[in-house]
Formats: structure tokens, C-alpha cells, sequence
């Protein structure tokens, strides 16, 4: 699932007119980048949620096929759910094939998305994260040596954040088993970091895999230009 529900609003003026999916760099939308990335990765079911400005997701997408996607389901939300919500609000298209994978709509990014579902596979628990390195980021991952998630903050307080000595942060990319979609309420909005990751970390249902490829989250102009540079000069390496 691709979540594309978003505003945008830190870009400013550029998503006016326009979601922030629909922004381009080098000649695509970002929300295409994402997608054909998706489907060189062996993704052929993709579902996607929207809110602001709809009809330009729809139109240019279609129903997939123009871009390979087997099938391609949009799911409107009138009122924000947040990332969890949007999620809950997509379950029976989601949990029919079993694990599944879930992409922010802003991040862009050439990771191995097939080695990150496998090592889902390989271990018993219910979400896998794409991590990454950033200092002073908004989520804070502890992790133990066989890289289980021993804590996850979100927002953290100086006091919090001080009583964790990492660096890694969730990169906007993980992987879920359908048990997870009846952790998330369904009467109000709710998000993954807060209402679903913090308490599956307490119960040590948590893996994390390390970002080893280009990523950038496109939540400024400035983002938009360097993901715009990293593809001209080949740093983002996205195929299809």
C-alpha cells in the first residue's frame, strides 16, 4: 500500500494546485516513481489512499495497466485517518495475500524491497521497518544485536530521547502481517509509529532492516530538488 493521502502543505505553493504525490522530478511524478519501483520489485496488487485532490492520482494512473500493475485499488478518505487508519480502511484488499508492504507516499527510494519482504519471512514477527540513520529525526529506534526493535519513540521528549543512545530512525517503508490490521482501530484516526509500532516494540514483534540504497522523504522544496538531482545524476536507481 502506498499512502498518498497527504496535504503537503510543508511545500508551500507547490501543492496549491497539486497533491504532493503528483510533483514531479525528472519528467514523472513522484507517485510513479514509487510505483514502478514497486513493480520491479514483483508488487502487481497495489492499493493506494487519497484525500486532497483525488481525480489527478486517478487519472493519471488509471486502472494500472499503463504502468504494470496488475491491480490498482484507490481508497478515499473524506476525513484523514492517519497512516494506521488508512491502512485499516484498506484491509480486505491487504491481508488476502498475507504479509504486505507499506510505502509513505513521499518516499522515494531504490532499496531491495524484495529482500526486505523476505527477511519479513524469515522470522516470526508481525512488522519489519526499513531503518536509517538520522540523528534528532522525529522517531527514535533502539535496537538489540540481532536487530530487533527493543523501543520506539515517536516524538520523543528531550528527557526520552536522552535515555536512548541511537541514531536510527523508520524510513517510511515496512512490512506488516494482516494481524496487525486488527491492532488498528477503525472508529478513529491513528497512526503506525504511535499507535502500532511503539506497543508491537514492547512486545518484541518488531524487526528492522538497515536502509542500504538511495532514500529521500520529499516533505520540503528542498527534498524535491535533491531527489530531482539524485536522479539526473544517477544516485536514485530506479528501473521500469
Amino acid at each position: 500500500m502506498v499512502l498518498a493521502a497527504g496535504r503537503g502543505t510543508r511545500l508551500g505553493k507547490l501543492t496549491r494546485e497539486s497533491p504532493k504525490g503528483m510533483l514531479h522530478a525528472a519528467g514523472r511524478p513522484i507517485l510513479e516513481w514509487i510505483v514502478r519501483h514497486l513493480v520491479s520489485q514483483g508488487f502487481d496488487r497495489i492499493a493506494m489512499n487519497l484525500h486532497y485532490r483525488p481525480e489527478a492520482i486517478r487519472d493519471h494512473f488509471g486502472d494500472g495497466s499503463a504502468f504494470d500493475v496488475g491491480e490498482l485499488r484507490f481508497f478515499a478518505e473524506p476525513e484523514l485517518c492517519g497512516t494506521a487508519g488508512g491502512i485499516r480502511h484498506a484491509a480486505g484488499f491487504l491481508a488476502a495475500d498475507g504479509a504486505f508492504l507499506v510505502q509513505y507516499g513521499d518516499v522515494v527510494t531504490d532499496q531491495d524491497l524484495a529482500q526486505l519482504v523476505d527477511g519479513h519471512r524469515e522470522r516470526s514477527v508481525l512488522a519489519t521497518l526499513l531503518i536509517h540513520h538520522r540523528p534528532g529525526s522525529n522517531s527514535v529506534i533502539a535496537l538489540d544485536d540481532e536487530g530487533c526493535v527493543t523501543r520506539f519513540l515517536e516524538r520523543p521528549t528531550p528527557e526520552e530521547r536522552s535515555g536512548i543512545r541511537s541514531s536510527w530512525a523508520f524510513s517510511g517503508i515496512c512490512v506488516l502481517e494482516p494481524e496487525v490490521l486488527e491492532l488498528i482501530p477503525e472508529d478513529r484516526p491513528s497512526d503506525l509509529p504511535r499507535d502500532v509500532f511503539t506497543p508491537l516494540a514492547a512486545e518484541s514483534a518488531v524487526h528492522a532492516q538497515r536502509l542500504d540504497g538511495y532514500r529521500i522523504a520529499v516533505d520540503s522544496p528542498a527534498r524535491l530538488g535533491q531527489l530531482r538531482h539524485a536522479i539526473a545524476e544517477g544516485q536514485c536507481q530506479i528501473s521500469g
